[in-house]
């Protein structure tokens, strides 16, 4: 058994540094210029204006439409972003697409590094934006920052690239989901601006999804039953949340009521988790692969169907409760209210 781990580990070696120049022909359309990025400050009440104490007040006008619900979602986003050295550290560890000096000129090790500098902007500005806003126990909120990065996260994907690959697709898209969620109901609130705000961030968010599914994809193409039997084990063992071990200090259960709060109101649901899974499929082409050894096409099968079985789980259901929360000063939130639904 130890064999055969040693041997597909070497295969996935192989296969990821076979692809490195696919890699490098595409990273000029995944990864943005910084000329052309923007920046948090572009977003925020300029302070070097001759009315800036206007720009402030107006800031903060909009943002008191926010009802705690969105602001117990933006802030647990918020938290999940700044804890972006868990995620290199994570990612760099990976046999193939690690950057062994820290400024290699690798396609990975670029790859790594400008992804790394794109997420980076998403805590700055949410956390920013909270700040100025006044509505947040912004001590509460850094505490939480700061025993999550202290705390770490755990993919189960150990040193394997294809796991690796397979999670961060997931979850690109799912920030995607959230944070275009909350912008939407930011608009519906009345704050146009973190409406704007969320959408350039899930913008990113969306580049990104597409940058870890095509490496995926190139995977499946060179390697697709080593590819099927990850992506079935990655399912398997659920896709752990980047900010499943976040705490205030003081509320160790503090993501599970986050999560119960987005679910409620429709920002990152099971069937958000559901569909996940089925565009996943349906992007790698999971139901047409052939040619597979019969434990790669037994992964094949699991997979196929995985998606309409969450759907059936996500129907049944039911959130409630009435957590409390130290980042909006300890009030409390009802989930037994009628779920808001979101249009598009």
């Amino acid at each position: 058994m130890q064999n055969n781990q040693l041997e597909v580990t070497s295969k996935q070696f192989e296969v990821v540094k076979s692809i490195e120049g696919f890699v490098e022909e595409n990273l000029s359309t995944l990864l943005k210029p910084i000329s052309e990025s923007w920046q948090p400050n572009d977003l925020l009440p300029d302070m070097l204006a001759d009315d800036w104490r206007e720009q402030i007040t107006e800031f903060r006008q909009r943002a008191k439409t926010l009802t705690d619900e969105v602001l117990v979602v933006l802030v647990g986003d918020m938290v999940t972003e700044e804890a972006l050295p868990s995620y290199q550290t994570w990612l760099n560890r990976f046999d193939g697409i690690k950057d062994p000096t820290g400024d290699s000129s690798s396609p990975w090790a670029k790859w790594s590094r400008g992804w790394t500098a794109e997420e980076n902007r998403h805590g700055d500005l949410l956390n920013k934006y909270l700040y100025l806003t006044g509505r947040v126990d912004m001590r509460s909120v850094e505490t939480t920052v700061h025993h999550l990065i202290t705390n770490g996260f755990n993919t189960n994907s150990g040193n394997d690239p294809y796991l690796g690959f397979i999670y961060t697709s997931f979850q690109e898209r799912a920030t995607k989901i959230s944070h275009r969620n909350v912008g939407t109901l930011a608009k519906r609130c009345g704050d146009e601006h973190l409406h704007k705000i969320c959408g350039l961030i899930a913008g990113d968010e969306a580049r990104h999804e597409k940058a870890y599914k095509l490496f995926m994809s190139k995977i499946f193409e060179v390697d697709p039953g080593n590819a099927v039997l990850a992506f079935a084990s990655m399912m398997k063992n659920k896709v752990t949340m980047p900010a499943s071990l976040m705490s205030d200090g003081k509320d160790h259960d503090i993501f599970s009521k986050f999560s119960n709060v987005a679910q409620r109101i429709g920002v990152y649901t099971a069937k958000d988790y559901a569909s996940i899974i089925a565009a996943l499929v349906e992007e790698w082409k999971v139901e047409t692969l052939s040619g597979l050894s019969d434990v790669s096409a037994k992964a094949q099968d699991y997979l196929s169907t995985l998606a309409q079985r969450y759907e059936k789980v996500a129907d049944r259901l039911i959130i409630s409760g009435s957590p409390t929360f130290s980042w909006i000063f300890d009030r409390e939130i009802v989930l037994d209210t009628p779920k808001i639904r979101l249009t598009f």
